[in-house]
């Protein structure tokens, strides 16, 4: 099987559902082919942060500030409760776009260390709230994760790696998706588009489903 997702760093329900299915996925004990599709949800987004989580959450979703710290404390349970030990309130909202660029280019050059460089970048910035859109911060993860440091570098510091970010986020939009995290299952010519976050059991249905050929009159969109 291949799980294609679409995902970016500044998506708490990117670190949540993909969390979720690679659960489902251990659980079945699948032999599944990852495949990381950058979407990148805030291309204004600088270097430096500009304002608070909070206040940004408040004016995105039309929000009084308490309110949008509540639902920001929601969403941080929601982590909670899935083994994420997420502070989404101290997060610094800034580009993700370099983060997307070096795991585009680690999927395509060194795939066995995908998932852990994702899950380390998604840590690094709900859990330990650093900043992505600096150089040192990325080199630090993809050092750890096992790239050299003068590749990781190398990547990070030019422009590698920007069309093909740029031309999964289309290819993304010409299919509907519009917003992360978005799971597409492929098995047998067989494909079930999953956008958002299921919980880890809906996720097992999926791709139970899948894998017996029972889901042609099924649909999670």
């Amino acid at each position: 099987m291949r799980i294609i997702y679409v995902i970016d760093f500044n998506c708490p329900y990117s670190y949540i559902g993909l969390e979720r299915i690679k659960k489902a996925v251990a659980k079945l004990d699948l032999d599944v082919e990852w495949e990381m599709r950058p979407f990148e949800l805030e291309p204004e987004a600088g270097k430096r942060p500009t304002s608070s989580t909070t206040e940004i959450y408040a004016k995105k979703h039309d929000l009084s500030e308490k309110e949008a710290s509540e639902k920001i404390d929601e969403i941080d349970k929601i982590a909670s409760d899935d083994g994420l030990n997420m502070n989404y309130k101290d997060m610094q909202l800034t580009s993700s776009k370099d983060a997307l660029r070096l795991t585009k280019f680690v999927e395509n050059n060194h795939p066995e260390i995908t998932l852990d460089l994702v899950d380390k970048i998604f840590y690094s910035n709900f859990v330990e709230n650093e900043n992505l859109a600096k150089n040192d911060v990325l080199t630090k993860i993809a050092t750890s994760c096992g790239l050299e440091e003068n590749e990781a570098r190398k990547i990070i510091e030019n422009n590698y790696y920007n069309i093909e970010v740029f031309l999964d986020m289309e290819e993304a939009l010409s299919n509907g998706i519009t917003a992360t995290p978005c799971f597409i299952l492929n098995k047998n010519g067989e494909r079930l588009i999953i956008p958002g976050v299921f919980s880890t059991e809906e996720f097992e249905t999926a791709l139970k489903d899948l894998e017996s050929g029972e889901m042609k009159d099924k649909t999670f969109i």
